[in-house]
Formats: structure tokens, sequence, C-alpha cells
């Protein structure tokens, strides 16, 4: 419970928010004016946004308590379990200082291009929160406070691992209180409906986890580790892509390239669509293999399995969609739009909760999932209809033949797959090592396959990432 504050803060300011409304205001004075006025920018963007988390912060921890009884009514009856809430949520809350700076500085170094080390910085948060977990709980009196100092210590490495190379790049903090900044009032404007977005998709979250809970014990849960899978091929391929393509968009937005914006959003979806069809069909035939071998054993047993794969099944069939959101609203944040992917989040919020209501009864869970995904359809499909109306022509006819091919490869790549990972292993417990073997054949089945065959039908986007990956390691 404690971690759903530093979770729900780092959607809320993190995880893009702060990128999509400062990058494109970042460059267009990186291009337009001069690199010592955008570093103003950037020390006065710091200063206010470090100030609002530091009151944020000393209000939360001074009212605690009811933080927890309103995000956890059920602990009052209970005072041992509300007082350890108390504690770890006060322990834990300063995290949302480190990460309103680690979000800063992630959006300085992608306006300059530079990915590695804000694509290092949550690795370092997971990886702080194991070593700490593995290392203090023996030493503490109260063992579980060994993964909310791992918060904190990963929240403050996440900010060392990129101020080296923001000093490197010429930045140097100097406190500047100036709310009637011109450039702040634009990041500002930016970012408020880009905030209730994120908050709208939290409303989703929430209202998804009161309809599970009217289903079988155990649906939240199923929804939960499915979730767990499908975010794992969208973080390193959907979101990283859209992130990396913001710079790129907001420079051609700001010198008002809009040929070249539409070729590289246009290139972008269509590398998107090479990874993500794969991976979603991957993810469907598979999907037993992957749960079994990953979470079967103890109390998961194979009902539980089954389970959870009708909810990744449902979840995997909407990932491409999922990752063209991202991308195609970056788009928008590039030519300083904020407000219109709000509205048609809002619109695909709306459709998800009805869309919930009605499957949730013929598909139980799974329906939930299934819902999820055909709302992120409709929410790509409404952003991509208003793109084209702004820019133009967006090179339909070259998406629809790239996804024709490279659909028609991920289905043979998915055959081959499920070909290759046949065992009779999936409805017993432990085998890990077995699973493991069989597992490992038929992905690598999957990926022979699916390089043999985008050979065969030219896939262009194919030869697009070979030649990428020959630059990069030769």
């Amino acid at each position: 419970m404690a971690n759903r504050i530093p979770n729900y803060l780092r959607r809320l300011f993190g995880e893009g928010t702060l990128n999509a409304s400062f990058v494109p205001v970042f460059t267009e004075y990186l291009k337009r004016r001069s690199k010592k006025e955008a570093w103003e920018l950037a020390n006065v963007v710091m200063t206010i946004v470090s100030s609002m988390l530091t009151l944020l912060v000393i209000l939360g921890m001074l009212f605690t308590p009811a933080v927890v009884r309103v995000l956890a009514p059920g602990f009052a009856g209970n005072p041992d379990q509300f007082s350890l809430a108390v504690l770890l949520t006060r322990v834990t809350f300063p995290f949302a200082i480190f990460m309103g700076l680690s979000a800063a500085f992630m959006g300085f170094l992608n306006a300059l291009k530079h990915f590695g080390s804000p694509a290092l910085a949550p690795a370092i948060l997971n990886i702080a929160i194991i070593l700490c977990a593995l290392t203090l709980t023996p030493h503490l009196p109260v063992p579980i406070l060994s993964l909310c100092i791992g918060v904190l210590l990963g929240g403050a490495l996440q900010i060392g691992v990129q101020l080296p190379f923001i000093l490197r790049q010429g930045f140097r903090f100097a406190p500047r209180f100036d709310f009637a900044h011109s450039g702040m009032r634009r990041v500002v404007r930016l970012m408020v409906p880009v905030m209730i977005g994120q908050s709208v998709l939290q409303i989703n979250i929430l209202v998804g986890q009161i309809l599970a809970s009217l289903l079988a014990v155990g649906s939240i849960s199923y929804l939960f580790y499915a979730d767990r899978l499908v975010q794992f091929p969208l973080s390193i391929f959907g979101i990283s892509a859209a992130t990396a393509m913001l710079p790129t968009l907001a420079r051609h937005a700001a010198e008002q390239q809009i040929p070249e914006m539409v070729e590289t959003l246009a290139r972008t979806m269509r590398t998107v669509l090479f990874l993500m069809l794969p991976s979603m069909v991957g993810l469907a035939v598979l999907s037993v293999p992957i749960i079994s071998t990953l979470f079967q054993r103890g109390n998961f047993d194979y009902a539980a399995t089954v389970a959870t794969a009708s909810a990744l099944f449902y979840y995997a069939i909407g990932l491409w969609a999922f990752a063209e959101v991202r991308v195609v609203a970056q788009t928008f944040y590039a030519l300083q739009d904020t407000w219109t992917p709000m509205k048609v989040g809002a619109v695909a919020v709306g459709a998800n909760v009805l869309l919930s209501i009605l499957l949730m009864a013929p598909l139980k869970h799974g329906g939930l999932a299934l819902a999820n995904s055909l709302a992120s359809m409709l929410n790509v499909g409404m952003l991509t209809w208003i793109l084209r109306g702004r820019l133009g022509r967006l090179q339909g006819w070259r998406f629809v033949r790239s996804f024709l091919k490279i659909l028609l490869a991920s289905l043979v790549m998915g055959a081959c797959a499920y070909w290759g990972a046949r065992t009779a292993l999936w409805a017993s417990p432990g085998h890990t090592l077995e699973k493991l073997f069989y597992l490992s054949r038929g992905i690598l089945a999957g990926i022979v396959s699916y390089v043999v065959m985008c050979l065969v039908l030219r896939v262009e986007e194919f030869r697009g990432a070979k030649a990428w990956l020959l630059r990069e390691t030769l």
C-alpha cells in the first residue's frame, strides 16, 4: 500500500509527463534562441518542480495517517497493520523529490539526444530495491523497511547516474523562482492536460480493479501478472521508440518541417509494428509456457496458469495498439498540443469502462483485458485520424503493406514457436529447468522463422533494423 504513493507520483509526474511538456519547449529554445537561455529555462523548471514536490512531501508526511485511511480504509480495524502502513508510507514519501529531479534530468538529456543514462535509471532503481531487500532485511527491527530504503536509495541513484552527463552538457544548477518565465508558463500549459490524462488512466485502472473484485477470487492477480508480462516488450520497444523520437519530432516542429515530421512518424510506426506484432503473437501462443515457467509453483497451480494465460492472450491482442498510442501521442506533444491526446484518452477510457461491463460476463477477467485492448485500438485510431487532418497523408498504404507482411511473418513465427515449445510438462508444478529448455526452444524456433519470413517477404523494416545493427556493432 505504501508503494502506491511513489508509483502514482511516478506515473503522474514521470513516465513521459515532464518529457512531453518540457522537451518541445526546451528544443525550441535550443533551435531558435541560445543554449544559455535554454539552460535558464531548465533552472526555472528544476527550481519550481523540486520546490512543489518538497512541499508535497512535507504535507504528505504530516498527514500520512489520513492518507492511509483513504488508500486503505480496511487497515483501520487493525492497529498494528495501520501503524506499519503509516511508517512505510512516511519513509517512501521523499521518493517524490528524487523522482521529479530524475524526470527533469531525463527531459534535459533526451532533448539533447542522449538516451543511455535516462534509460538505465529505472533499472538502477530496481537493482537498489533488490539489493536492499537481500542485505538489510536481516538487520532491521522492521524487516520490510528494507524495501522502503531501497526505493529511496534507488531514487537518489537515478539522479546520480544521469548527473555526470548533464554536467558534461554544460548545465549548472542555479535556483531561480520565476513563475512569470514565458517558457515555464508554456511548460505548465502543456503539462496540465498530460497530468489530467495520467489521472484518467489511473481512474481506468481503479475501475478495472473494482470490476475484477466482483469476479472470482484471484481475478485481480491474474490481470496483474498478465499486465507485467505485456509491459516487458512494451517498455523495451514501444515506449523506448516513442521517447527516442520526441526530440527529433520537436526539432522538426520548431523548424516547421512537416514532411520530415511525417516521415519520422511513419517510419517509427512501422518499426514499432515490426517489433510489436511478433511480440503479440509470441505472447499469445506461448502464454501458458511462459506463465508456467515463471510462476507455476507453490500456491500458483495450473488453474492459475490457465486463468492468467487467458488475461495475457487478450492483453496481447492490443499490444501493438498500446505501443502505437505512445508514438502518435508524441507527435501531438512535439506540436505542443497536449489537450487532444487527453480528450481522446478520456473517450477511450469511457469506451473501456463500457466494454468492460459488457465483456466481463461472458469472458470474466479476460473480458476486462480485451476491453483494455479494444479501447487502445480506438485511441490510436482516433489520434491518427485527427493527426492526418493536421499533417496530411501519413503514408497509410505503405503502413498497410508493412502490416500485412509483418503479420504473415508473425503468424508463421507463432506456429513454429508453438511447435517448438510442445511438452506435457506445462500442467505440472516444478520442472523449471526442463520447462525453460522447451520454452527457449520455442522462442528460438520463432525467432529463426521470423527472420526467414522477413527475408522471403522482403520486409523493409527488417532490412533497416539489420543495417542499424551492423552499423552499431561493426
